[in-house]
């Protein structure tokens, strides 16, 4: 049963892929090229600033330093990473977090006998998409290039994981309490206040957490804007995608078995 839900998970992951690509290419590049054209511009800038400084400075002297500009060469190419590399990155991704889905309504359909399971797929896919990405997006937003220090990238990775841990953490204890409120206050009452709790939580937690602002003060802000809805879309698209069909395919699924039972 769980072997045959997490191909079934796996497979449905696979057609999100799919999907995400398409959308990334279409609406995800155009924005990712703006800002590295922007970094590039940037780079230019600085190293024309500092070439002129150093002239400054061995103003006389015959063996004035050039200092190089523009950036390290590229480990992979542009065109590399903009088509196998994002297919193979979003489709790899798409196809895991298919199984994780998957394994997810295992545990979750075996608690919930009340409603079908493309009604379980479908509120499993909203909470998961909710707990786990729009939560800490909202604290943390998806930065293009040339947006963010690479000093500070290891402490900015942390606090967005740690965000993630808190808002997941947040939301199985909120679940938890609106099963023990059902039967005092109705499915409505317990629904009402185990969401209000959890919006508490992480209210505060993103109150608590350190904000990071890293974004150059002539960075267009409609690419940045741009970017971040894209980045917004592409996990809407996957978890709708995932919830939706993968819920649709095992209520065939389960249908076709009680039928021939």
């Amino acid at each position: 049963m769980v072997g045959n839900l997490l191909l079934r998970g796996m497979l449905v992951g696979l057609v999100a892929g799919l999907l995400c690509f398409g959308f990334l290419k279409l609406y995800g590049e155009p924005q990712i090229e703006r800002a590295i054209a922007f970094e590039a511009q940037m780079d230019e800038t600085k190293a024309v600033a500092d070439k002129a400084k150093g002239m400054d400075m061995h103003q006389g002297m015959s063996h004035a330093v050039d200092i190089p500009k523009g950036a390290q060469p590229e480990l992979v190419s542009r065109a590399v990473q903009s088509g196998v590399g994002l297919f193979t990155g979003v489709i790899v991704y798409s196809t895991a977090f298919g199984g994780l889905f998957a394994l997810a309504f295992a545990f979750a359909c075996g608690r919930t006998s009340v409603l079908s399971p493309r009604a379980v797929s479908a509120l499993l896919a909203a909470t998961g998409f909710v707990a786990i990405y729009l939560m800490p997006i909202l604290k943390y937003p998806a930065n293009p290039p040339a947006v963010g220090d690479s000093e500070t990238i290891g402490v900015r990775t942390a606090l967005y994981f740690i965000m993630i841990a808190i808002s997941i953490a947040a939301m199985i204890g909120a679940v938890t309490l609106r099963r023990h409120l059902v039967h005092r206050h109705g499915e409505w009452n317990a629904t009402l206040i185990a969401a209000a709790v959890y919006l508490a939580l992480i209210a505060v937690a993103g109150l608590l957490l350190p904000v990071i602002n890293e974004v150059p003060e002539q960075f267009p802000a409609a690419v940045l804007w741009d970017f971040r809805i894209v980045s917004i879309g592409v996990q809407v698209i996957m978890w709708a995608t995932i919830g939706l069909l993968f819920g649709l395919i095992t209520q065939r699924a389960a249908t076709v078995s009680l039928r021939r039972n």
